[in-house]
This record gives C-alpha cells, sequence and structure tokens, in this order.
C-alpha cells in the first residue's frame, strides 16, 4: 500500500509538472519591437491594468510622489519625448513617468502596460538631462520588452515544477532544493532582462535625439552608489555596472 502511495505521487507529480511546462510552452508569442518569440500569459491590456492597479501601492512604497511639479513636469516631457520618437510609440501601452519622494533609495522601475518611476535619490545625482532619458529610455525598453509578463509566466512555470517536485517525492527537502534552483533560473533571466533593456535604451535614446554616450555616465552614478560592498552580480538581479557599460558601447555601435 505504502508502495502503492509512492507511486500515485509521483503520477500526480508529473502531471502537475507536464501541465506547467504545456501551458508554458502554448504562450509563447513574437514580440514585433524586439524580434524575439517570448512566453507571455498576459495580454497588452491586462499588463495596462496591472500596472495601473499597482501603481498607488509604488508610490506609496516610496514615500509618495515628490512635491515639485516643475520636476515631475520635466519627467514627464522627456519621458514622452523618448516615447514619441521611438519605437514605443507604436505600441499599444499606455507611459506614464513619474518622480518618487524617496531620497535614500537609488532605483528607476517600470510597471506592466506603461508606469515608469525613478526615486528622487536617483534623479539628484543626474548631471545632465541626456542621463535622464537614458534611464527613462531603459525603464521604456523594459515594457516594450515585456519583460514583466514574462516573469509572471516563468514564475507560474516554476512553481508547477516546485509543487509537482513536492507532491511527487513527499520530500520537504527535495522541493526547497528545487525553489532554489527556480529562484536562480528566474535571478539570470532578470539580468538578461536589464541588458535587453540597456539595448533597447539606447536606440530609443538616439531615435528621440539624445547622446546616448551620456548612459555610460549613468553607469558611473550606480557603480559609485554602489560602494565597495556591492552585491556579487551573480546573486544580483542587475549585472555589473562595468559589464553594462562595455554591452552599451556595443549598442551604440550597432545603432549609430
Amino acid at each position: 500500500m505504502k508502495r502503492g502511495g509512492s507511486f500515485l505521487r509521483i503520477i500526480i507529480g508529473l502531471g502537475i509538472v507536464i501541465f506547467g511546462v504545456v501551458k508554458f510552452c502554448s504562450s509563447a508569442e513574437e514580440n514585433p519591437y524586439i524580434g524575439e518569440t517570448q512566453y507571455v500569459d498576459l495580454s497588452a491590456e491586462e499588463e495596462m491594468a496591472l500596472g495601473e492597479e499597482s501603481t498607488p501601492a509604488m508610490i506609496q512604497q516610496y514615500g509618495g510622489l515628490h512635491p515639485d511639479e516643475a520636476e515631475q513636469r520635466k519627467i514627464r516631457k522627456i519621458g514622452q519625448k523618448l516615447v514619441q520618437n521611438s519605437i514605443a510609440n507604436a505600441s499599444p501601452y499606455e507611459y506614464e513617468f513619474y518622480l518618487l519622494a524617496d531620497a535614500k533609495t537609488i532605483n528607476a522601475f517600470a510597471l506592466p502596460g506603461g508606469p515608469v518611476f525613478i526615486t528622487y535619490a536617483l534623479y539628484s545625482k543626474l548631471e545632465s538631462e541626456d542621463q535622464l532619458a537614458g534611464i527613462l529610455g531603459h525603464e521604456i525598453g523594459h515594457v516594450i520588452g515585456r519583460h514583466s509578463a514574462e516573469r509572471i509566466a516563468k514564475q507560474g512555470f516554476t512553481n508547477s515544477v516546485i509543487t509537482g517536485v513536492a507532491v511527487g517525492s513527499g520530500s520537504q527537502e527535495a522541493s526547497q532544493a528545487a525553489a532554489v534552483i527556480g529562484n536562480l533560473v528566474n535571478m539570470k533571466y532578470g539580468r538578461g532582462d536589464e541588458l535587453e533593456s540597456d539595448n533597447l535604451g539606447v536606440k530609443i535614446m538616439i531615435d528621440a535625439g539624445y547622446n546616448p554616450e551620456e548612459m555610460l555616465g549613468v553607469m558611473q552614478i550606480l557603480k559609485e552608489s554602489a560602494g565597495p560592498n556591492s552585491t556579487p552580480e551573480f546573486q544580483s538581479t542587475h549585472p555589473d555596472p562595468e559589464n553594462r557599460m562595455e554591452k552599451i558601447r556595443e549598442a551604440i555601435e550597432q545603432h549609430q
């Protein structure tokens, strides 16, 4: 009876894994803005709804919007210039640009469907409009690259595998090991997303008339901000700024 129970667990676990694989593979579609096949579960409309729904929480998490309306207008103006003069203008997304009040956390990020954010901590370190355009262009790249939708699909696939391993093995240690491996796989894709967004950001900058060399200055700012105790590249969702500089130089040669 015990052996039969183990066999049944294995069959159920395999079924869960197979279902996850089939669901993930059936979500493949072409992204016309980057020319690649992606695995995504969300439509553009669902991405925009998710981004809109998540925006208030993100603003609250970073201390609200910065109170200087002139600076808010500046960011919106540069962001819309980037969108209107690049491949982003052909996308279905609704781009909004926000300066967050947080003066300690150096960060910029995008939500699915178009909302783009930069903290005052990072904004205050920038030395030119072109550097701001580089950061916003990079985040626009995340939106048109559909990186959040990809991560959601990959996480769903990973969860199916972890659940299948846990059910099939009946072992907590095995399921924990599967979870660790899954997190490392998803983390690796995160770094790839950053490099792809750097490339897209360079193209968007050039198309909008900004100097892409200023992206190298942004990387220097990020490197100096990290300090001597920065996290090793393999365990970080962002590639080391030095490695990004090399790829940015290659992107400038490619797109100019």
